[in-house]
């Protein structure tokens, strides 16, 4: 599981340079330059890497579970796997085969929305997620999972829409460095408390 918060806490550095080069950027220009599309780079960024984390420890833990090295849980048990993968599973001794499966289940598959990322955390812990992880953070649950909610509604804001205002046609959602601060520090408390709490 080390390799996946090592890759986790390297998205967030590599988040954090967007807002650097935004700093730097805007220290050399005009407020008649636009720079607020490498804020929201920074949203987008931020629940990126938190959405590759989570994957990248469903993956791991569900082939630590297959090599008897992390107990199995209900929601392990009733992952789906291929005919195909069935067969190639009885000849080869690796776990390719089941790598590949995960991959490919979950590869069409996002989890930024707290019941999604619950659901691939049930994959490999049966720990009641989001109690536990408001817990760590100190937090009323109903919070936590509210405020990435409304993180992740900005972020499709952003990739879906354009993060474009519909009361004002032309106009985008406003956007501060401080909004893209809390974001960011926000998203790296819930990765690294979901490590705690999962790995």
């Amino acid at each position: 599981m080390q390799e996946a918060i090592d890759r986790f806490r390297l998205n967030i550095v590599h988040v954090r340079n967007i807002q650097a080069l935004y700093t730097s950027m805007r220290s050399m220009t005009t407020s008649a330059i636009d720079l607020s599309d490498l804020l929201r780079v920074q949203i987008v960024m931020s629940v990126s890497a938190l959405d590759y984390y989570v994957h990248e420890i469903a993956r791991i833990g569900m082939l630590e579970i297959f090599d008897g090295s992390r107990p199995p849980t209900a929601a392990y048990g009733r992952f789906n796997i291929s005919l195909d993968s069935a067969l190639q599973g009885r000849t080869d001794t690796s776990n390719t085969w089941l790598e590949t499966e995960i991959r490919l289940r979950h590869g069409f598959l996002s989890f930024q929305q707290p019941d999604k990322i619950a659901d691939a955390c049930r994959l490999i812990s049966e720990v009641e997620l989001w109690n536990t992880v408001a817990g760590h953070m100190g937090q009323d649950p109903k919070a936590v999972r509210g405020k990435l909610q409304l993180v992740v509604e900005r972020r499709n804001k952003i990739v879906h829409e354009a993060d474009a205002d519909p009361s004002f046609p032309g106009a985008r959602w406003p956007i501060t460095v401080t909004d893209v601060e809390g974001t960011t520090n926000f998203i790296e408390e819930v990765g690294e408390t979901l490590h705690s709490v999962v790995a």
